[in-house]
């Protein structure tokens, strides 16, 4: 008896020790973490007239990606009228590769969903890869932002953006997984994705990614260099088996943190650079495991909420903004496109709204974005809200309505939309074992993880398809 309980105390007192040592493992990540404010609730629960509505939104966001595609080529126009009447000569040709890609993810989610019969958007995906992989000019596997949508021609003068390739090279792959069972779709993603040169964007850097290319000055001199919508980029880059960059570059660049009031996260205005990469890439319940240890899914979490109390407090000088009309983004204005936004405020905002700000952050913070969504919709209506469901930007406090939707913009509602109704992208895209590979050469490890210092990464080194 004497020896049992010794042994007991013995194996309480390791026991205890355990609960210390991890106790002291969490508070040691948690002091390197930004800080947790209001996290979206685990399981938020869309009522009947909330899923009547998205539904409604999806299939006119996804009728943008549609009537305005070229048939033969599958480019996506990168605006049109709200109303769906024809755009002027300067616009009416001009797509957008990153429309490109929203579109390619707007076929899967519309065939997924029965909006269009499944061999219709099938067709238009093969077609869409066929020109990227044998037509579309590129260099070294870079797109012009810019092109012709019947004939791929660069158009304005555009650079090769790194960024808007990263966008259309999101939808090839979601596109590639979808449709995984057809090997020609297979063969002609892949071949998109392997001939990209990633490290000749760095421009001799050793990690940092340059924005862009012109034939006629050569690179541009900004970099991505500080938290943006850059992530999935770099993570593609990683995951490449082709042009793959070192993983260093994931934290070469500047962890550039703010605060309002209670928030603190990284990076500041605009929005969307904390919705684009979340549309494709599920950081959900991952960390970085060394460096801040940052938590990308609630960092944007935090960054939806501090938005939304910045609207709020400039009510005082714009009374069209309110606790369910608010949002500003990168969009048109009357005074012409602004990448405007805030935490910190720029110097432009007008009393602006721009729905594609609570509509891309449905599937991060759905219990402020639904209800902004539709209390636009309730108050506004037809004057806001059209064929391809909201236009670009509206001001309450003037009553000037863009006549404009952009893609880009149509299309992070949408995925957004889908991801909080079904996580449909998020798991199309995840299938492509490149992107594993890289969160685990990076060490976007799960949460448990990170704190108990497992190293449980088992991405295989050959890419799923």
């Amino acid at each position: 008896m004497l020896h049992r309980t010794r042994a007991i105390r013995q194996v309480f007192a390791l026991y205890l020790l355990l609960i210390m040592m991890a106790a002291q493992t969490s508070l040691a990540v948690a002091r390197q973490q930004p800080q947790r404010a209001e996290s979206a609730p685990s399981v938020y629960r869309l009522s009947a007239k909330d899923e009547a509505f998205l539904e409604d939104l999806s299939k006119r966001s996804f009728r943008f990606f549609w009537e305005n595609a070229d048939p033969n080529t599958g480019l996506v126009r990168d605006r049109a009228r709200t109303d769906g009447s024809p755009h002027d000569a300067r616009h009416r040709e001009v797509a957008s590769i990153a429309s490109t890609g929203f579109g390619l993810t707007a076929l899967c989610i519309a065939a997924e969903r029965g909006w269009i019969e499944r061999p219709k958007a099938h067709e238009r995906v093969r077609r869409t890869l066929h020109f990227l992989a044998e037509k579309l000019p590129h260099k070294n596997g870079w797109f012009y932002h810019f092109v012709n949508m019947k004939t791929g021609k660069r158009e304005w003068r555009s650079e090769l953006s790194s960024i808007d390739t990263a966008l259309l090279l999101a939808g090839v792959l979601t596109a590639r997984q979808y449709h995984r069972d057809d090997t020609e779709i297979v063969r002609l993603a892949t071949k998109v994705y392997e001939r990209i040169d990633f490290p000749w964007m760095l421009n001799k850097h050793p990690t940092i990614l340059s924005m862009g290319w012109h034939p006629e000055t050569g690179f541009i001199k900004a970099r991505w260099d500080n938290y943006s919508e850059h992530t999935m980029l770099y993570l593609m880059a990683t995951g490449s088996p082709t042009h793959p960059l070192m993983p260093a570059s994931w934290y070469a660049w500047e962890r550039n943190w703010n605060r309002y009031k209670k928030y603190k996260y990284l990076g500041t205005a605009p929005l969307f650079t904390h919705q684009y990469s979340q549309a494709w890439v599920d950081f959900r319940h991952r960390r970085e495991n060394k460096a801040s240890r940052v938590d990308y899914f609630e960092n944007s979490i935090i960054a939806t909420r501090a938005h939304r109390e910045f609207c709020i407090g400039l009510a005082k000088k714009f009374p069209g903004y309110t606790k369910n009309v608010w949002g500003i983004t990168a969009s048109d204005s009357i005074k012409g496109y602004r990448a405007w936004g805030g935490p910190p405020a720029t110097p432009d905002i007008d009393g602006s709204v721009v729905p594609c700000a609570a509509g891309g952050s449905l599937m991060l913070t759905p219990d402020i974005a639904v209800p902004a969504l539709r209390t636009m919709y309730g108050k506004f209506g037809a004057r806001v809200y059209g064929r391809y469901g909201f236009t670009d930007a509206f001001n309450p406090n003037t009553g000037w309505v863009n006549p404009d939707v952009i893609g880009i913009d149509v299309g992070i509602i949408l995925l957004s939309a889908e991801n909080l109704r079904t996580e449909n992208v998020w798991r199309w895209f995840m299938r492509n074992g490149e992107i594993e590979k890289a969160m685990c050469l990076i060490g976007l490890t799960s949460i448990t993880n990170t704190v108990t210092g497992s190293g449980a990464c088992t991405a295989s080194a050959t890419p799923s398809t």
